[in-house]
């Protein structure tokens, strides 16, 4: 099983960019999906933010987040990138990525990284 872990988070302002890494070990991204998913404070559920698929060319956003957020892959690296720009309030959220079958469902993914917190502010 493939091990994650995220980078990245931090702090920034509404419109503001950050940038999430996923790294990967004991396995290749390029042999599977890759899906960042978030939880807000105070709910008790993941929501899906963006998946990539195991070969980098089918992408899947959250309406929430398209436009604003791009999710690829550099298997060179073994890392997958979230993009994050404009940034809003509600993105405040622990972001986790997972590792599995390429779906918009957390269930699909079977490894998970420890999460990183993402906190947008005025």
């Amino acid at each position: 099983q493939v091990t994650l872990v995220e980078s990245g988070g931090g702090s920034a302002q509404v419109g503001g960019s950050l940038r999430l890494s996923c790294a990967a070990s004991g396995g290749f991204i390029s042999d599977r999906a890759i899906g960042w998913f978030r939880q807000p404070p105070g709910m008790a559920e993941r929501e899906f933010v963006a998946a990539v698929d195991s070969s980098g060319g089918i992408k899947q956003a959250a309406g929430s987040v398209k436009g604003r957020f791009t999710i690829f892959k550099d298997n060179k690296k073994n890392i997958v990138y979230l993009q994050m720009n404009g940034l809003k309030f509600e993105d405040t959220a622990v972001y986790y990525c997972g590792a599995g079958s390429f779906g918009p469902t957390p269930h699909t993914y079977n490894s998970w990284g420890q999460g990183t917190q993402v906190t947008v502010s005025s």
